[in-house]
């Protein structure tokens, strides 16, 4: 089934507060509306978890926020296809806002409601939107768990015979796009590090990635190298603190990985515990890969191509 599309620019979305904004329809997908108060409200959502992007020129801003809150309702519209409500398990819920306010370096979901009020949020706007980012990563769990390939007796030998030992730690950033053929790949990754160069790569994630780190600058966290895919880690083992690896080939797009920090320590090892987190991170690399390839196969499906 076609998009009906009504595209509109909308310079409403950066008057001032104060100033009685209309409301106008911008996009229309199978009847669900998304109007320029939606996109202004995504703007001022992206900001508070991304506060750099106050940094980006009006009409970035805009294109950000309009393909984030796209991404957003075909999401939903897909979810009520395969659910009858979009609704979380609260304990999920509660874990996933302490690591989110957290990660904003705030103490308690108290703070946390407090610091939404400066961009004019409410918790029930965000639990709104995290429960379909959740609920989402359900549907993909369900539909390609079974597709899950994971090598685990290869991953178990990294931590057999190992009681201490020195290990790296990185804290990393991601950029993932997609390219139409192979000779592509050079030139947006060049057009891609002339931007990290300009604007920064939290900007550039902002922009280029597909993605859900790119709501918050593409920020991945800190990953125990053993935790690593070889593929990946022989990229970022030569990187140096603030440096991008070269493209790297993954099946759902290309890879770009920024080595925010580094740190060493010897530890006792825990064999299960780490086996466990490699398995997991694994998992989870795999699983982000079909997420990308299935919402791409549904954009495609409802004939969007904005």
């Amino acid at each position: 089934m076609k998009i009906l599309i009504t595209v509109i620019f909308i310079s409403s979305l950066f008057l001032s507060e104060t100033k009685a904004i209309e409301s106008k329809i911008a996009y229309n997908i199978e009847n669900e509306i998304i109007t320029n108060i939606d996109i202004k409200n995504e703007f001022k959502y992206l900001l508070a978890l991304n506060d750099n992007l106050r940094e980006l020129d009006k009409e970035t801003i805009l294109n950000i926020s309009n393909n984030s809150i796209i991404r957003e309702k075909i999401k939903q519209i897909e979810l009520l296809k395969n659910f009858e409500e979009i609704i979380i398990d609260r304990d999920y819920m509660d874990t996933y806002l302490k690591n989110l306010y957290l990660g904003l370096n705030l103490n308690s979901l108290e703070e946390f409601q407090l610091y939404l009020k400066k961009y004019d949020l409410t918790l029930k706007n965000v639990k709104k939107k995290i429960s379909i980012e959740l609920l989402w990563n359900d549907l993909i769990i369900q539909k390609y768990a079974d597709q899950v390939k994971i090598d685990r007796e290869k991953i178990k030998k990294k931590f057999q015979n190992k009681n201490i030992e020195s290990v790296k730690e990185y804290k990393l950033s991601e950029i993932v796009f997609n390219i139409i053929t192979k000779n592509d790949i050079e030139k947006k990754y060049i057009e891609i590090v002339e931007s990290i160069n300009k604007i920064g790569f939290e900007n550039s994630a902002s922009i280029f990635s597909i993605s859900d780190t790119a709501k918050i600058g593409g920020e991945i966290g800190w990953i125990n190298e053993n935790s690593i895919n070889t593929k990946i880690r022989k990229n970022i083992n030569i990187l140096e603190i603030g440096k991008i690896s070269q493209p790297i080939i993954l099946p759902n797009g290309i890879l770009i990985l920024k080595v925010l920090d580094i740190k060493n320590s010897e530890i006792k090892i825990d064999v299960e515990e780490q086996y466990n987190k490699a398995i997991n991170f694994e998992k989870n690399r795999q699983l982000n890969q079909f997420s990308i390839i299935y919402f791409n196969k549904i954009k495609k499906k409802l004939g969007f191509n904005g």
